[in-house]
């Protein structure tokens, strides 16, 4: 009953199984799909497209969310509890098993991201993609001065940071620059504003004195009622999406 409806409704699609297949496990392999990345994004965004409702409806028993950001063109999705922007929060609660390991420096990249790319959106230096260009001496910088942190001083180290920005459809950046040691110009994509939340970012600017070790993204909200101090993770577990404080 099921194969047969699911046949029905990607004819009224016009994509296959395998098709529908594929645009599933890219997406949720990833997490996210942005259609400016490369030419197979390209083609899922735009099929993405043809079955949104339908894809939605194949989440929403796994407690699955979707965010699509029409504007900029990506498509991100929520593990079960997590908040999404624009959406009802859930009841239910969860355990965190949809997680991403990321380590201290990598948090530690991207909130510096998030803070320049803040910086660069009220200033109006994005472009037509709302993208923000950054230098990544600039990034280094912006660590320094706002965690007391630095990126990783071995090349090989370094070059998987950026990666790891890259799998994570924050950045953008030129493959040949980091290959070669030349200055490298990363382009700070719209994402990185739903990555990192609001009060996250007003915490990060409001802090008179950071911690340089310790902490995670989620409890720098902090419980209501309650202040923490905690930015960068104790443990290499952290969240792949946001978490908004309850007002």
């Amino acid at each position: 009953m099921i194969e047969q409806a699911l046949e029905e409704a990607l004819a009224q699609c016009r994509l296959n199984r395998s098709e529908f297949s594929e645009l599933l496990v890219r997406l949720l392999d990833y997490g996210v799909i942005c259609r400016d990345e490369s030419v197979i994004e390209t083609t899922l965004y735009d099929r993405f497209q043809r079955c949104e409702q339908l894809v939605r409806e194949w989440l929403v028993p796994l407690g699955l969310r979707l965010q699509h950001d029409s504007r900029f063109q990506f498509i991100r999705v929520y593990p079960p509890g997590a908040e999404v922007p624009g959406l009802p929060d859930q009841e239910e609660p969860h355990h965190g098993g949809f997680r991403a390991r990321l380590g201290q420096q990598e948090v530690a990249a991207i909130l510096s991201l998030r803070v320049e790319y803040d910086k660069a959106l009220r200033e109006g230096q994005v472009d037509e993609n709302g993208c923000a260009a950054l230098s990544l001496e600039a990034l280094e910088l912006g660590m320094r001065n706002l965690l007391k942190m630095s990126l990783p001083d071995k090349h090989a180290e370094r070059k998987n940071l950026l990666k790891k920005l890259r799998q994570l459809r924050l950045v953008q950046f030129s493959s040949e620059e980091v290959e070669s040691s030349a200055e490298i110009w990363l382009r700070v994509r719209p994402t990185i504003a739903h990555f990192v939340s609001e009060s996250v970012l007003r915490q990060l600017i409001d802090c008179e004195a950071l911690p340089t070790a310790e902490g995670d993204v989620a409890d720098a909200e902090g419980e209501e009622g309650q202040s923490s101090q905690r930015i960068t993770p104790s443990s290499e577990e952290h969240s792949l999406f946001e978490s908004e404080a309850a007002s």
